[in-house]
């Protein structure tokens, strides 16, 4: 592989691409799944490392393993421990001054995936003593381990992060789930607005670390669906943060965007309003809720990063077919396009099928060469 993605990669979020587009597949999944279940990668690619599968396929990463470069520290009088209670379950546990939480994670022979049998948070006095954690937790940058990570990707896409779930996000995904934080909105809604304020207070600590580090690229890992955040929650808990967030980042000259993947139709049309550059992961028809066109519509000039159905990369689908919808999303989103898959390729897709899409957008930059 001879292609300089990590200058590209800026080229593109940065308005300085010559209108190119760059293919940045995120295959982690693909990757983690054959290891989980049969030990090694399939056929040719066994032994391989993440970074040398992608230079094999000849396509950039979006290098989320920078993320360990920021460091948090709880505050000096939270204890936690781990505890093996079964096979494939552990109990969690986090001690305070005012109090002790716990949660019970299992996990499984197929993935790398785990899942909660008991939430962390399960009632107001729970989430006080979540809130009174998190909200004392400090961040700090960890130069060590960037330039280990620039070594391992070099030339494969430029450092970029996704920052933790904003504050309703957080309940709903890795701290209560989505029962306990319905009712919680119900039953003690000054509890919820209170943690989620204390939490966006604490990541604009955060957000100071990140505008003084090398990472220019920056993600919201909020995973927004529609199907549990309706459109009033959104204006109340998402739309002022990611207001806040956007004016906060861009000032330290940061690229932005949010994790909206699933179903986003009735959250797709907040998107200009929310100060971000773009949003990965936007899910197209034949596996999410809206078209292209549609995502076109509500995003403006807004970057779209993936862009490409999943299951295309399947078998069940035509190679046809995933040619096709790359083809769109390029003439409705260049030059504002990081061409990705959305969200990832399963263990079931193809994965010679990333090498194909990597042709189609080979050709098109030539294209664009040729009339320069």
């Amino acid at each position: 592989m001879t292609k300089n993605f990590t200058q590209l990669h800026k080229d593109v979020c940065f308005d300085k691409n010559n209108k190119k587009v760059i293919w940045q597949p995120r295959i982690s999944c693909w990757i983690d799944d054959h290891i989980s279940r049969d030990g090694h990668l399939p056929g040719k690619y066994n032994g391989m490392t993440k970074p040398e599968l992608y230079r094999d396929l000849g396509c950039s990463a979006r290098i989320y393993e920078f993320n360990d470069c920021f460091v948090r520290t709880d505050h000096h009088d939270v204890v936690r421990t781990v505890e093996e209670i079964g096979e494939q379950q552990k109990l969690y546990k986090m001690k305070t001054p005012i109090g002790t939480i716990s949660c019970v994670m299992r996990s499984n022979n197929s993935n790398t995936g785990r899942y909660y049998e008991k939430w962390w948070v399960n009632n107001e006095e729970e989430l006080k003593i979540q809130e009174w954690a998190d909200s004392r937790a400090t961040w700090s940058f960890d130069q060590k381990r960037f330039e280990e990570h620039s070594k391992e990707w070099e030339g494969l896409g430029a450092p970029c992060i996704f920052m933790p779930r904003i504050g309703i996000q957080h309940l709903y995904i890795s701290s209560m789930g989505f029962m306990n934080t319905s009712y919680a909105l119900a039953d003690y809604p000054d509890a919820v607005r209170k943690y989620c304020d204390a939490l966006e207070e604490n990541q604009i600590g955060l957000m100071e670390v990140i505008n003084q580090s090398p990472i220019d690229i920056i993600n919201y890992g909020d995973n927004l669906h529609d199907g549990y955040l309706r459109p009033d929650i959104f204006e109340e808990y998402v739309l002022p943060v990611y207001q806040t967030r956007g004016k906060l980042l861009h000032k330290g000259g940061k690229f932005t965007y949010s994790h909206w993947d699933g179903d986003v139709k009735r959250i797709l049309s907040y998107a200009k309003d929310c100060e971000l550059d773009g949003i990965e992961a936007v899910t197209p028809v034949p596996q999410g809720d809206v078209t292209l066109a549609e995502a076109k519509e509500a995003m403006g000039d807004m970057f779209m990063i993936d862009g490409v159905a999943a299951i295309l990369f399947d078998e069940i689908y035509t190679e046809e077919q995933l040619i096709d919808q790359v083809k769109e999303c390029i003439s409705l989103f260049a030059p504002h396009l990081i061409l990705g898959i959305s969200d990832e390729i399963s263990s079931t897709g193809d994965i010679e099928r990333v090498r194909l899409v990597g042709k189609v957008v080979d050709e098109y930059n030539e294209s664009i060469s040729e009339k320069a």
